[in-house]
């Protein structure tokens, strides 16, 4: 009798301390997570996913997810490099590829990555004109991946994207580029216009060449366009007679 007592006097100690311990010594980890592990203060390396075994009070984990994050950059007024006044806003695309630079080269790799986008896309856009952040929206978000990638590499961030989202002007540059944009049409539908009668004369001198090697097609003309008069239902029809049709039998 004493012996199970005092079997049961050790057990439940026993099993109260486990209780305490075992969850902060066992930790399960996702496909998606990896935990940095720190012993007595020093960095031990990098675990999971699945079951990771810590030793309690000893060992420290701080826990990394290496899925994709998004993060967006406030809208950043700005002046362009042909200076221009604009408001641009972007998305940045970026995931930690080393949990272990993530969590010992920086404090808050979230904070410190998008403080950098920031102040890269007020540099970039700084850089470029107005025409190419207008029309050339790849090459910027190309431009502006590169420079922010440079510099979060060192703390184990990787820059998959970055996309400028919208780009706003002034109201008073905004009815200056349709001013210019309609001044632009005008002019290509003057040209157009212009190659046009260009074409047609040319059409013009090239039959009126035809015309004079052959005479009878004059008289062909002739009949032809009174074959379309006759057509409407006029009662009184004006038809001047070229001169030029008497010519053969005056010569007779």
């Amino acid at each position: 009798m004493h012996t199970w007592m005092d079997f049961l006097s050790w057990l439940i100690p026993l099993a109260i301390l486990s209780s305490l311990v075992l969850p902060s010594a066992i930790r399960i980890l996702r496909e998606y997570e990896r935990g940095v592990v720190f012993r007595l203060g020093k960095l031990l390396r990098a675990k999971g996913p699945g079951i990771v075994l810590l030793i309690p009070i000893v060992d420290r984990m701080v826990r990394m997810d290496l899925r994709v994050v998004t993060i967006d950059v406030p809208k950043q007024e700005m002046m362009t490099r042909d200076n221009v006044p604009v408001t641009v806003d972007a998305v940045v695309y970026f995931r930690v590829v080393d949990p272990e630079a993530a969590v010992v080269k920086v404090e808050d790799y979230l904070k410190a990555s998008s403080l950098i986008a920031q102040t890269t896309l007020r540099s970039v856009i700084g850089q470029a004109e107005l025409d190419d952040l207008l029309a050339r929206r790849d090459k910027i978000n190309q431009t502006l991946q590169e420079f922010i990638d440079r510099h979060t590499d060192p703390w184990g961030v990787k820059v998959t994207a970055v996309e400028v989202k919208d780009v706003v002007l002034p109201d008073d540059m905004k009815r200056s580029m349709a001013k210019q944009a309609e001044s632009e049409r005008e002019r290509r539908a003057k040209i157009i216009n212009a190659e046009g009668e260009f074409q047609a004369a040319e059409k013009l001198v090239q039959a009126a060449t035809m015309i004079n090697s052959q005479p009878i097609a004059l008289q062909l003309r002739f009949l032809q366009t009174m074959r379309e008069i006759s057509s409407e239902h006029n009662t009184t029809t004006f038809l001047p007679v070229p001169i030029d049709l008497f010519a053969p039998f005056l010569k007779k």
